[in-house]
């Protein structure tokens, strides 16, 4: 892959994504640099691999290694903006530039891809699915949008192993550049609205994704979307659906029940059945995660007990039902909900657990675009909690939209404690209030907040 690069210049390398594939190219011996605009943890890992990385746009502080276009790769991603000036300094040099998603296309053509796409849960998914398939003789290499706990890396690699598990990320359509042995869908649901416009256009999205399945390959689907989504699949693909308590599934999770704090299912398989498995996250989205993870091992010819094992052993996901603090008079949950139903159905498996406890929801909207297409939505699924504390939209890529700001949620809330607070005073409102059950939720850079959070609880 890419052999007539000796270097690999990343535009935007702290994002998770493309971190993960700076260290696949460090692994194979290319000489790796880059640019991010902030110096995040991603970062500060790079750099301890020996990555060097700058945080100023400045072409004169890319070292001179990269300002060849005859040995240079240039990947950036979709956030980094048009005007950016080390980006047009490559388009006018004639360097190979890339999007990461090509990128990681490339990378995976030849090999047994797996590749997990949806509006929600595909971060969990590919997390628990590499888990597991890692763990056993077959192992794999995997590129996961998130910081696996039992590794503590977004990044696995097992080079021999013909297997890589990856995120397939809808936004931009950059899922299309995969070409899967097996393609899982989670969910089809409206995000990404100002790419997309509509629904039947998201839809259409994924199907051309299921569809770049290779020949006779495998197609697993949530038994959740849409029959009508099948239809208009290739009649070579092997097709399977995962359910909850859904006989008529090929793969079906069933007998929920929690004891002591954690929760125990039985899953069927195509053939099989695996009885009374032990599992640390609670909630419906998370039992459904774990299924879908499960059908992808089954699958892959990964044996029962290794499934199993797997799942038990399974220690989570950054940000992804994160607890941060758990103790006899705190609880502290972060989340990288900032969709509705991701929204709802965390708070919801929060309250499951905690039934008798005041639920402090912290929520950071993610998008000016995302706030104007559900603020009514957010509203709704966010009144699952007592009191409400909104911070204001982070605007990622976007520029602000004229009346849409986080006071267009609040007024629809239908809980009485709310209010909308700026960044800057947080921490004292939460010293001040000592919530006895506190998330945090949101795709920004609301996890900048975690660590101070957590010690006004662990003091």
């Amino acid at each position: 892959m890419h052999r007539e690069y000796e270097n690999i210049y990343f535009i935007g390398i702290g994002g998770i994504g493309m971190s993960a594939l700076a260290q696949y190219f460090l692994n194979q011996g290319f000489r790796v640099s880059g640019y991010d605009r902030v110096r995040n943890e991603m970062c500060i890992r790079l750099e301890k691999l020996g990555v060097a990385i700058h945080y100023e746009d400045n072409i004169n502080m890319v070292n001179s290694y990269f300002k060849n276009p005859e040995n240079t790769l240039v990947v950036y991603t979709p956030a980094i903006p048009t005007t950016h000036s080390e980006l047009n300094w490559f388009k006018n040099n004639n360097f190979k530039i890339q999007k990461r998603s090509e990128t990681l296309g490339n990378i995976t053509s030849h090999k047994k891809t797996i590749a997990i796409a949806g509006s929600h849960g595909k971060t969990s998914v590919s997390g628990i699915s590499a888990h597991i398939i890692s763990n056993t003789e077959k192992s794999c290499t995997a590129f996961i949008g998130g910081i696996l706990k039992n590794r503590n890396s977004n990044f696995i690699i097992n080079a021999k192993s013909e297997n890589i598990v990856v995120e397939a990320d809808e936004y931009d359509r950059s899922f299309l550049n995969l070409e899967p042995s097996l393609a899982l869908i989670t969910s089809v649901e409206e995000d990404h609205l100002d790419i997309y416009k509509n629904l039947e256009n998201i839809s259409s999205a994924f199907q051309d994704f299921a569809n770049k399945t290779k020949h006779k390959g495998i197609v697993i689907l949530n038994s959740k979307i849409n029959p009508e989504f099948k239809e208009n699949l290739r009649k070579d693909l092997n097709v399977y659906h995962y359910g909850l308590n859904n006989e008529n599934c090929d793969f079906n999770l069933y007998n929920i029940r929690y004891e002591n704090g954690e929760c125990r299912f039985d899953i069927k398989f195509l053939k099989d059945d695996l009885k009374n498995i032990k599992y640390i996250f609670p909630g419906n989205h998370n039992f459904e995660n774990v299924l879908a993870a499960a059908s992808i091992s089954y699958l892959s010819e990964v044996s029962l007990e290794e499934i199993r094992k797997g799942i038990e052993t399974f220690k989570g996901i950054v940000r992804r039902f994160d607890y941060i603090v758990k103790n006899h008079d705190h609880i502290y949950i972060d989340d990288y909900a900032h969709h509705p139903s991701e929204i709802s159905a965390f708070l919801t498996a929060v309250r499951q657990i905690f039934p008798d406890k005041k639920l402090t929801v912290i929520f950071q909207p993610h998008l000016y675009s995302r706030t104007q297409s559900f603020f009514k939505e957010f509203a709704k699924s966010l009144s699952i909690g007592d009191d409400l504390i909104l911070l204001p939209i982070y605007p990622a890529r976007e520029e602000p939209i004229p009346d849409i700001n986080s006071e267009l949620i609040l007024n629809l809330v239908s809980i009485k404690e709310k209010q909308v607070c700026e960044k800057n005073n947080l921490i004292e409102l939460i010293e001040s209030k000592k919530p006895e059950l506190l998330v945090t939720m949101g795709a920004g850079d609301i996890d900048q907040f975690v660590q101070k959070i957590k010690n006004i609880f662990v003091k």
